[in-house]
């Protein structure tokens, strides 16, 4: 930061606000008082007379010398980190600051390592919502910055090898919904022999269809494994892009659904999360032939009865990967621990507490 003539400030960056007062009619109010040009602004031959008639002779700048950005052109270059598929920049800089929002509905994913990375270089910010969470279009994502209004280019050169864009891609994306259809397997001898109502399927078709995905297959097997196995196998015929099993996921003899999934030919991820409600959750995928070359991976749940009782449980933070497509890994399960203890607040205010973040 240095103090020059106003006439030389041309091409330099403002260190903070400069206010104008404008006369107002005499009887004692302003026509205008605020920031005419706010700070980090680069003067221009134009602003030149209208500071020295605002009684500014003399400015404090930062020089925007070689090898130095200004915060607007570094914020672009770190925005540019961010945007993968279904993120967008929301605009020009605005005060040194880019936001990037949702183009499409979907899950937002960040690669939270690379982002850490960094955000571990001095002097740039990249701040993001939770990843692995349902947006619509629109929405806001992330926003980026540099600290200084001046920043030295190697600073911004730093933040993009941690980013390393060009062998890993963006460091964020936003997948679309993309399964459409689900059957839903409801366990339990009581339910098939009609002694209680399933209390359980309406609940999960109404979280089901808030991405869209409709059921359109449904059963009561009971809870015979040879039966429960014959069902997948009837849901998976009828080509739906997705199997929900609801109950019969503990470790009691009686409850045969882990099993049964297993034996139907699922490639199992997890049978367990660290999560609660919904310590017993199972994730697996039939990896199915369709055709002569051709594949294709329908994902299946086994869901605790919790879910049925419970407004957000461990199958509310899977969800959204399954309906995108986003194949479940065991590690994001397992990430899942710390934030994975829900509060029970009343009201239940999910997703916007701090259950799965």
């Amino acid at each position: 930061m240095k103090l020059v003539r106003t006439e030389d400030a041309i091409g330099h960056v403002l260190c903070h606000d400069m206010t104008q007062i404008l006369p107002g009619d005499g009887k004692g109010s302003p026509r205008f008082k605020g920031p005419r040009f706010k700070k980090g602004h680069v003067v221009t031959a134009e602003d030149v007379p209208v500071l020295l008639s605002m009684g500014k002779e003399h400015l404090y700048v930062w020089e925007a010398g070689p090898g130095m950005l200004h915060e607007d052109d570094a914020a672009r270059r770190l925005a540019a980190l961010c945007l993968g598929r279904g993120c967008v920049a929301a605009g020009e800089p605005r005060e040194g600051k880019i936001g990037i929002k949702a183009e499409h509905d979907g899950v937002f994913l960040v690669d939270s390592e690379r982002l850490l990375a960094v955000n571990d270089c001095e002097e740039v910010m990249v701040a993001t919502r939770k990843g692995g969470f349902a947006v619509s279009a629109g929405d806001d994502l992330a926003g980026t910055r540099v600290i200084p209004l001046v920043v030295k280019e190697s600073v911004v050169e730093a933040a993009e090898r941690a980013a390393d864009v060009e062998k890993s891609g963006p460091l964020m994306r936003v997948e679309p919904w993309r399964l459409k259809t689900a059957a839903i397997i409801a366990t339990g001898s009581e339910v098939a022999k009609g002694l209680i109502e399933d209390r359980f399927t309406p609940v999960v078709e109404a979280k089901l269809a808030r991405y869209g995905v409709e059921t359109t297959w449904h059963a009561t097997p009971g809870d015979n494994m040879d039966a429960l196995v014959a069902a997948i196998h009837e849901a998976l015929a009828t080509g739906v892009d997705m199997v929900v099993c609801t109950g019969g996921m503990s470790v009691d003899p009686d409850d045969n659904t882990p099993g049964a999934i297993k034996r139907a030919g699922a490639r199992i991820v997890t049978y367990g999360a660290p999560v609660l409600p919904g310590a017993m959750l199972l994730v697996g995928y039939f990896d199915e032939k369709v055709a002569a070359g051709d594949a294709r991976t329908v994902p299946v749940a086994g869901l605790p009865g919790c879910v049925m009782y419970n407004a957000a449980t461990v199958f509310d933070l899977v969800l959204p990967r399954l309906v995108a497509g986003v194949e479940v890994q065991r590690r994001d399960l397992v990430q899942m621990g710390e934030g994975g203890l829900c509060l029970h607040c009343s009201p239940c205010t999910f997703p916007v507490c701090p259950f799965g973040k």
